[in-house]
């Protein structure tokens, strides 16, 4: 067996910088710089932020708590949230962030398993918890404004929460940057663990140090240029590596000025804030940048006479430049970086953003590596990859030839997880003999390094006659026929079947009733299996009422449908 291998660990060259490091430098030259907001709410400086986490330090102490216990996160996202989160972390307790979606009985077991002795959450999210299920949990504090939901403890603690101005000022007569000194010699100590709700399974515990969330850092700091003139709006959720990593932590690192919306917003909501908040980078998920390409974009070049002049030199390039300034003018008017990432985006979507110069790149990633794999700045990405494997990382594929035979992708280095959280058999299962962890991925390397996904081995069909059919492969081609929103592929009584969500709001626009719509689809199947080979060809479309239910990522919980 052959392994083609990138970008040999040079672990003593590479140094890592922690997270922590990175804030605590900030606070020094920045003190009064303003650094989290929630939109249209509060707003903290790193001073302000500094002065939180060492009251929240007394408390800490005043609960009881030590070093390695385990501290839930569940709350919408907000700047409370972040000043939670570093409270935990710079206490070297265990930070269990957990997704405020999740079903409270989903969110009582899981800080349960996690055996969390204080939780951070919202009022209304905690009245939907189940107390006797998480017998281990010793306080639970409203993160919107610290105040008690709930304390086994007892007096000590009430009589710290009430009293807490006054142990502050006696502990900290003028507090100061001189005050502030964060642990960072741990970078292999246990720092959080990530329970993922993925695709295919159930949750499991993610175990991750502060060298791995700290590499990721480094690596953002490294090619990504931030500073604190740069302002960014949060949309993914905080509680997921994505939006933790890359929304949160190498943002602050760098002196970047993070907005919270609170919740998803609706589209008019969103761009009224980018429009305001006019962010250098747009960290998102394919779904949201193919809504705004199919609802923006496709209608306007696909009407006469634009698509005829598109296919004018002259003509055409005037044209893709005043797409190109529309929607940059969208997205504020100041960005410099679309990262995408979380699940593959549709070849025809990312045609054209290449063909008008987006400043877009494509990442690859996954809990377990909290979260970077693959990276390349927009300049130099490649069309269809996911970038190159980033620094302190090495990516093999397990095939015979892996710049053109598809194989598992497999990586090691310093941002791969310790293990999943009391599971050794799920942990065993993960990593090769030889050290390596198995993402679950299908794909090849270049013989310039670039990473191109093929799909998910859990999701990959056999043929009859041998023949790997890869799911994801046809539903890219599939979404882009009339009518369709989005669809899965999977196999039934051996034959492959597409399920489709149509665009219903479309059908009942034009007066189409059920049939003409099962006719359109029908011309759609025939339209997609002349661009597939024999074996991998549709034989039938399914139509659903509803969307596909989605990870917080916004992939498809594919394991529902097959």
């Amino acid at each position: 067996m052959i392994y083609l291998r990138i970008k040999f660990l040079e672990m003593a060259r590479d140094k890592i910088t922690h997270f922590l490091t990175y804030f605590q430098n900030n606070a020094a030259l920045h003190w009064d710089h303003n650094v989290l907001s929630n939109i249209d709410g509060i707003s903290y400086t790193y001073g302000q932020i500094c002065d939180n986490i060492a009251r929240m330090h007394i408390l800490f102490e005043a609960a009881g708590l030590k070093k390695g216990d385990k501290v839930a996160l569940c709350a919408k996202n907000s700047a409370q949230w972040c000043v939670a989160f570093l409270a935990s972390t710079a206490y070297e307790a265990v930070t269990v962030p957990l997704l405020n979606d999740f079903h409270p009985e989903s969110i009582s077991t899981l800080v349960n398993h996690s055996e969390s002795k204080i939780l951070f959450t919202n009022k209304d999210i905690w009245e939907k918890l189940n107390l006797e299920s998480m017998p281990l949990l010793q306080v639970a504090v409203n993160v919107d404004d610290y105040t008690i939901l709930y304390n086994k403890i007892g007096a000590r603690l009430e009589d710290c929460f009430a009293n807490l101005e006054t142990l502050f000022s006696t502990k900290f007569p003028h507090f100061s940057i001189k005050d502030v000194n964060y642990p960072t010699n741990n970078l292999d100590d246990l720092a959080l663990i990530n329970y993922t709700s993925g695709t295919t399974s159930d949750p499991k515990g993610v175990m991750l140090t502060y060298g791995n969330i700290s590499s990721n850092t480094t690596f953002a700091i490294d090619s990504i240029p931030n500073s604190v003139n740069n302002k960014l709006v949060s949309m993914l959720p905080l509680a997921h590596m994505y939006g933790l990593a890359f929304e949160f932590l190498y943002q602050i690192a760098a002196g970047c000025h993070v907005y919270f919306l609170g919740k998803v917003p609706s589209p008019k909501v969103l761009l009224s804030s980018l429009a305001t908040i006019q962010p250098f980078m747009i960290v998102t998920v394919p779904l949201v940048v193919e809504k705004i390409f199919r609802s923006s974009v496709f209608p306007t070049i696909q009407k006469q006479p634009i698509k005829s002049l598109m296919k004018v030199p002259l003509f055409s390039r005037i044209i893709k430049n005043r797409i190109r300034s529309r929607l940059l003018a969208a997205f504020g008017g100041k960005l410099e970086h679309l990262v995408i990432g979380g699940a593959a985006i549709n070849k025809e979507v990312e045609d054209i953003m290449k063909d008008i110069r987006m400043p877009y790149t494509v990442g690859y990633g996954m809990t377990e590596c909290a979260p970077l794999l693959a990276y390349e700045h927009w300049r130099k990405f490649v069309k269809q990859s996911c970038g190159k494997a980033v620094d302190r990382i090495e990516l093999r594929i397990d095939s015979e030839d892996p710049e053109h035979v598809v194989g598992e992708i497999q990586a090691r280095g310093a941002n791969i997880m310790l293990g999943y959280y009391k599971n050794p058999e799920a942990t065993a299962a993960v990593f090769t003999d030889d050290g390596w962890m198995r993402t679950g991925d299908l794909g090849i390397i270049d013989n310039k390094g670039n990473v191109f996904i093929k799909g998910r081995s859990k999701n990959m069909i056999l043929s009859a006659n041998g023949q790997n059919i890869y799911p994801e492969e046809i539903e890219d081609r599939l979404n882009n026929q009339p009518y369709v929103v989005e669809s899965v592929v999977v196999e039934r009584d051996k034959r492959i079947v597409a399920l489709v969500y149509p665009d219903y709001d479309r059908v009942s626009q034009e007066s189409m009733d059920e049939n003409d719509l099962a006719k359109l689809m029908e011309e759609n199947r025939i339209k997609l299996n002349l661009m597939l080979p024999l074996y991998s060809r549709i034989t039938r479309i399914e139509l659903r009422k509803n969307e596909f239910e989605k990870t917080p990522k916004r992939s498809i919980k594919r394991f529902l449908y097959k």
